[in-house]
């Protein structure tokens, strides 16, 4: 590969982006361990795709904003890396796919001559911080959540305490008690409160989908806004420290808070407080909540051509904002897939006549913001000439889906397809749920539930079934589940496993028995529940029959050849690696990481890499003994009781001691430069113990 350079400004991104390319061609030349090189790729917004040789890059968007020459940007390097396709995924990021590995240092730096990045879109890292797309224009809000969750995301970016967590974390700041950021599925969910005329949040914890959805517990009814940062850092320190690293499918932080207990984890997060980093950033209040530049402009006069079209698109895609006069207009964006011509236009659209904002929403969608009323045909016309006003903003039609076996290495079955598919059948046959907002339906390709389906009121999950000696493409069929509001939701019952190809017709017969049988102004989850699930499952069970399975039905939707079951594709570089001799060269790293933050005079952050430093050598040591090691915690005690009780390494005091200095000093630059002089001799020490037992081999 060609070397490349960047003309970044900011010096931090600048050696981010480098550092990338040259972990790069040390892959290519075989000089990287595959599973290390995959953590740092990931933590760049790198993902492996399913098709072999290219990678799908997830562009970070804090809560979904983006301007119009963020817009023109990401449409640039899509067409320049990529195909022109961009998708909105359910965290309010854009992912484009079919990238080369070799080019996206240079694609990252494209992105940040407009404040965009990569930077912790994937990996075990602090995920984009996602808010409602309403947040600053919604009328029934206490305060804008934005500044908060701008304040929240630049915090933690390239933070030494969320960079190599056990699995990834993730946060929302809902705007209303109505809690369309969804915080009760997520690690930490904030919902915007006043009391007294404070401003402050209600805190929900440990909340998770996947294959195992555990509901957030509640942590605060109320917590001073001034307080949430110091509460994250806490967390986010007991989650790095005592979270599973081994079992993977078990190291969320709802495992932790399983495990536990809520009143032991906060217990461990007070035990923090001494080492936190005690900044407050600034919450750029009046930045976000001052009133739009809107241009004086002229505008073309325009016909509506037909009358009822555009009332009913006002009716199902623009809404009054509480800044008087303004409006917003939902973008319906099918799939979450829209394309670059599109996108430069929309940018231009906003900038010229709006306020030079959207928000990406959680449903896969756009909204347009600030909005005079006298614009309101203009826009609806020039939108449709684009393809983007089609009625169902947020409504039943409006489907969500992740991107299933199109691109994802995990996908089992069509989740594109299928919603396809449904979104038809919807329109044709049930247009009375165009405007409908009772009943969501939500698509994911797997168990992983990127498309949220476990917590839709009808959920779908792609699967596989055997017939025989044979497998066809599948879907489990979730009902029931739901947002409430204020913190509180539910997930969907699994009844059924059916054939792909049946979606629709299930689809049709839960719809139809709805309509026949629900009483007035009854909820679809209120019916679920005085029906009860056997009542459902006794409606669809005919369907998950596959006596009678046809040759079509093993051809899942989307595709033309019969359903091939595989996950995991493209993932191996094939190369042998020194794994401990990696892991101390990153501790080494890490010394030169808290050696550049004692510089900056971040003592915290120098504090923190000193730790890892620590931890990773320790970690070194048990892993050239074959230890299995999964938490922080569970490496301290074993490296005690292998190493330093048996006097192998000799230390003034216990390993657990020694380490969690960390806990007993505030942040300073006294303590940061002992805390990295005992982590640097530390590190010699356990080298020179590796050495000798490498030399006697």
């Amino acid at each position: 590969m060609q070397s490349f350079r960047t003309e970044i400004e900011n010096p931090v991104v600048e050696k981010d982006i480098l550092d990338l390319e040259k972990k790069i061609r040390l892959f290519r030349e075989g000089k990287a361990d595959e599973e290390k090189f995959r953590s740092l790729r990931l933590a760049r917004g790198v993902y492996g795709q399913r098709q072999s040789g290219v990678q799908m890059v997830r562009i970070k968007l804090p809560f979904g904003k983006v301007t119009s020459e963020q817009l023109h940007r990401i449409a640039n390097v899509s067409d320049e890396y990529s195909k022109g396709r961009l998708h909105i995924t359910t965290r309010q990021d854009i992912q484009i796919h079919y990238v080369s590995l070799d080019r996206t240092p240079e694609l990252w730096a494209q992105l940040e001559k407009d404040d965009v990045t990569l930077r912790e879109a994937c990996g075990n890292t602090v995920r984009n911080i996602t808010a409602s797309p309403t947040a600053g224009i919604d009328p029934n809000e206490p305060f804008d959540v934005s500044p908060y969750a701008h304040a929240v995301f630049q915090f933690f970016l390239r933070n030494p305490i969320c960079q190599e967590m056990g699995r990834k974390f993730k946060m929302s700041f809902s705007s209303s008690d109505e809690d369309t950021a969804l915080s009760y599925i997520h690690d930490l969910g904030f919902i915007a409160k006043l009391k007294d005329g404070k401003r402050g949040f209600k805190v929900m914890l440990g909340g998770g989908l996947g294959s195992q959805p555990r509901h957030a517990d509640e942590l605060y009814d109320f917590l001073p806004a001034e307080e949430i940062i110091p509460l994250i850092e806490g967390v986010l320190r007991v989650f790095d420290r005592h979270g599973e690293r081994a079992k993977r499918l078990k190291a969320r932080m709802k495992f932790l808070l399983k495990d536990i207990g809520k009143e032991a984890f906060m217990e461990l997060v007070a035990e923090q407080k001494t080492a936190l980093s005690q900044e407050q950033p600034e919450f750029e209040i009046e930045r976000f909540e001052a009133a739009p530049a809107l241009q004086e402009v002229e505008f073309p006069s325009v016909e509506i051509e037909d009358e009822k079209e555009f009332e009913n698109w006002k009716q199902t895609n623009v809404f009054e904002q509480k800044q008087e006069g303004l409006f917003a207009i939902g973008i319906r964006v099918p799939l979450g897939d829209f394309y670059t011509r599109g996108a430069r236009q929309l940018a231009d659209l906003i900038k010229k006549y709006g306020g030079n904002e959207l928000r990406l929403t959680l449903r896969q969608d756009i909204l347009i913001r600030h909005v005079r009323q006298d614009l309101l045909p203009f826009f609806y016309t020039e939108l449709k000439k684009l393809g983007y006003a089609e009625v169902g903003y947020n409504k039943s039609v409006d489907i969500t889906a992740c991107p299933g076996t199109d691109t994802c290495n995990l996908g089992i079955a069509s989740s594109t397809g299928i919603a396809d598919v449904l979104e038809d059948v919807l329109k044709e046959e049930y247009p009375q749920f165009t405007n409908g907002k009772d009943i969501t339906i939500k698509i994911s390709g797997c168990m992983n539930a990127c498309g949220q389906h476990n917590m839709a009121e009808i959920g779908f999950q792609g699967m596989s079934i055997k017939v025989g000696k044979t497998v066809a493409p599948a879907l489990q069929v979730l009902l029931g589940g739901g947002t409430l509001g204020n913190g509180k939701g539910r997930f969907g019952d699994k009844l059924v496993k059916v054939p792909s190809k049946r979606g629709p017709e299930a689809l049709r017969i839960i719809l139809n028995d709805f309509e026949a049988n629900s009483v007035a102004q009854e909820k679809f989850v209120e019916y679920y529940d005085r029906k009860e699930k056997t009542y459902f499952y006794d409606l669809l069970k005919d369907l998950a029959d596959t006596s009678n399975i046809s040759e079509n039905e093993f051809v899942d939707w989307g595709h033309e050849t019969p359903y091939i079951k595989a996950v995991g594709v493209g993932e191996c570089a094939g190369v042998v690696i020194d794994l401990i001799a990696t892991l101390l060269f990153e501790s080494e790293e890490k010394i030169d990481n808290a050696k550049s933050a004692l510089e900056r005079k971040d003592w915290a952050d120098s504090i923190y890499h000193a730790y890892t430093s620590i931890v990773n050598s320790a970690k070194a040591l048990l892993l050239a003994e074959d230890v299995k090691t999964n938490t922080h915690a569970g490496i301290i005690a074993q490296f005690d009781e292998l190493f330093v009780e048996t006097g192998k390494i000799d230390l003034a005091t216990t390993f657990k001691e020694f380490t969690y200095q960390l806990n007993q000093h505030e942040p300073s630059e006294d303590f940061a430069r002992k805390y990295l002089e005992d982590a640097q001799l530390f590190l010699n020490r356990v080298d020179a113990y590796r050495t000798k037992e490498v030399q006697n081999v």
